[in-house]
């Protein structure tokens, strides 16, 4: 299956290629069009890659994780592709993980003011969230991806056949993204989810192929409205950052050790759902629909720092907020996501120790 995506509002095309067993082509296709290619691919990843004929191709292996979104991750990685003469008919290539994806991206916009690149992203995680829409960046000591770039890949190409390694946690970690996509815009396939996700995280090919390529339509919907975040309504591209807003501050409390990405936007999610129950949006047969679901596939859903004072001066960080008040994405019934700008610091500690 092969399924194109455009980005109306800039000139450069993203393409989205959702395919079986074709990383080695598509590398080699990569090659033949460009000057030089690094393939930039996480230690983690087994793909024979000594096979492919063109002699162009560099490969750095890299240690992943949320570690290497940091400064020296950064100057480490710009400096070894200068020290290897790359230029700007030069090509990199992100094999791996959403860290990984998020640091090349990164890396391309700044180095000689832009390189193409390509995304191959290995995780279900990171092949319905992070690989779609031109975010790029790394984190600081205040917060995650507080540095960082809106730059579109030339091309992301998904290949289902890498998801057979996952462990089921890597596997429930993307699939909370997934679930997301629902919450916020799709009742019917939050419906669909309801009778699949058994299929799902048995990684049933037709049911996971219809999941991702849902996933994508309904975060491209919100990125060609708002590349770059600017609207402040429910138009926002802010409104995919349900659970976000929780689950990076909780996240960076703990020095992205305790929980991964999925589950701490799992705790997220249910969260601010709850907060959107407390504030009158969501109505309590809707969130109890919702956590009964998290609950059945043993998602995680609560976390004790979420009474912690500490957990706001993390949350006030968030790169979304506005006029000192922090910025959700809350839902007022499965399905609708609604942009939530009324509450400040103070509030959102009261309602957290409430609900």
């Amino acid at each position: 299956m092969k399924t194109e995506l455009f980005i109306k509002n800039k000139k450069l095309k993203t393409s989205i290629l959702i395919k079986n067993n074709y990383i080695s082509k598509y590398i080699e296709a990569i090659a033949k069009k460009n000057e030089k290619v690094f393939c930039i691919i996480d230690t983690k990843i087994k793909i024979d890659l000594k096979h492919i004929k063109q002699k162009n191709i560099i490969i750095f292996a890299i240690q992943c994780g949320e570690k290497i979104k940091t400064f020296n991750g950064y100057k480490n990685l710009s400096e070894k592709l200068i020290k290897s003469n790359v230029n700007r008919k030069s090509a990199l290539i992100a094999i791996g993980g959403g860290t990984l994806g998020d640091l090349t991206g990164f890396v391309a916009s700044t180095v000689l003011r832009g390189l193409d690149f390509y995304l191959i992203p290995t995780t279900l995680l990171s092949q319905v969230d992070s690989s779609i829409g031109g975010k790029n960046g790394i984190n600081t000591i205040y917060g995650k991806n507080l540095l960082g770039t809106f730059y579109q890949p030339k091309e992301v190409l998904i290949d289902i056949s890498v998801l057979s390694s996952l462990s089921i946690k890597e596997i429930k970690s993307g699939y909370a993204e997934i679930i997301k996509h629902a919450l916020i815009k799709d009742y019917s396939f939050f419906c669909w989810l309801e009778e699949n996700t058994k299929k799902l995280l048995n990684l049933d090919r037709p049911i996971l192929e219809k999941a991702i390529y849902k996933s994508i339509m309904i975060k491209l919907f919100y990125v060609k409205k708002d590349e770059k975040e600017f609207l402040l309504d429910n138009n926002s591209r802010a409104m995919l950052n349900f659970g976000h807003t929780i689950g990076h501050a909780i996240e960076s409390h703990y020095n992205y050790k305790k929980f991964n990405h999925g589950e701490a936007i799992s705790i997220g999610m249910i969260t601010e759902a709850k907060i959107s129950n407390y504030l009158g949006l969501l109505s309590s047969n809707e969130l109890k629909r919702i956590l009964a679901h998290f609950k059945k596939y043993r998602l995680k859903v609560n976390d004790n720092i979420l009474k912690d004072k500490r957990l706001i001066s993390k949350i006030t960080k968030d790169k979304k907020n506005f006029q000192n008040n922090i910025i959700f994405s809350l839902i007022d019934k499965i399905g609708n996501s609604i942009f939530y700008k009324k509450l400040d610091k103070n509030k959102v500690y009261k309602i957290l120790q409430n609900i």
